[in-house]
């Protein structure tokens, strides 16, 4: 008997058993890390991210210029003289008021990434506990939610946006919060939807059964179960925050100067386009668009590897 269960041990057949079994058991993790790895577009749109945000970090250390400072020699010549130029340091050229554009670019693009990855993230995690609250215990307190969903719905976030700065001025920590406010919802619904589905599963009731409390069973069963949604929720939302403050500061009640963002550099850009200084519009465009374009990959690359349909 000892002897056939060691030729069984030794044989291919045992071998690739037990391979298979390695193969199925491994972590969900990895295996969406490497899904997400062969998604080339994916792994390229997070090497522009990263530059990005290297610019937005240390670009500054390269600029000859402060963001505020104004080149008083090209006043009244910034078409015929203040376009992207090496010799006198302004690499973009200069803005309608003689101010560096790369310097104001460097500090538009820190600011539109800090608002897309602090409201972002934040917003996500307070709809998600929100809404996990909300699946968890159902009855009256869901129906509650749910209302002040649907209404919260109903109002124009711009409105919103104005009459917040109104009461309490225009700042990037103004901005950061007022953004949260407005995308507290973000999440709510899909993560409900997801702790309705797992709270009657067996693992859970044998929680309940074991004396854990609903905190504990919320923390420890099911938010492991229902990050992955989280995640890729949240690598679609950072775009989208950073697509609204750039709109809120296009329409012109966003950040406020000198401090600038990427949305009001298009703004000023455009509105002076049609006097021939395209490059005041081109630059920080170029940049917005490499921005929205690699977090739109990113997240489309954590959508195949995270959901677990695709496995």
């Amino acid at each position: 008997m000892i002897g056939a269960a060691k030729r069984r041990l030794t044989s291919p057949a045992f071998a690739e058993d037990a391979a298979e079994e390695m193969v199925a058991s491994r972590s969900f993790w990895a295996d969406a890390g490497r899904r997400f790895l062969r998604n080339r577009m994916a792994v390229v749109s997070v090497g522009m991210l990263g530059l990005l945000i290297l610019f937005a970090l240390f670009g500054n250390l390269l600029a000859r210029w402060t963001y505020e400072e104004i080149d008083w020699n090209l006043l009244g010549r910034i078409k015929e003289e203040g376009g992207p130029s090496l010799s006198n340091g302004h690499w973009f050229g200069v803005d309608e008021l003689g101010r560096d554009l790369y310097a104001r670019t460097v500090q538009g693009t820190r600011t539109s990434l800090m608002v897309g990855f602090v409201a972002g993230p934040v917003s996500v995690l307070l709809g998600a506990t929100i809404g996990a609250l909300a699946g968890y215990y159902g009855g009256r307190f869901d129906r509650t939610v749910l209302g002040a969903y649907t209404i919260w719905l109903a109002i124009p976030y711009i409105i919103f946006f104005v009459v917040w700065q109104a009461f309490f001025g225009r700042s990037l920590g103004q901005m950061i919060l007022v953004i949260i406010l407005v995308n507290w919802t973000a999440g709510l619904l899909i993560v409900r939807g997801q702790v309705m589905m797992l709270k009657n599963r067996e693992f859970v009731d044998a929680a309940r059964m074991l004396g854990m409390s609903d905190l504990q069973i919320l923390a420890r069963h099911l938010a492991p179960n229902i990050l992955w949604v989280v995640v890729i929720y949240t690598s679609l939302v950072i775009p989208e925050v950073i697509m609204a403050e750039s709109l809120v500061s296009f329409l012109g009640v966003g950040i406020q100067e000198p401090n600038t963002s990427l949305g009001a550099l298009i703004s000023a850009g455009a509105a002076t386009m049609t006097f021939g200084t395209l490059w005041q519009l081109a630059f920080p465009a170029a940049v917005f668009v490499i921005a929205q374009v690699s977090l739109f990959y990113i997240g489309d690359g954590l959508r195949d590897a995270l959901d677990p349909k695709e496995r």
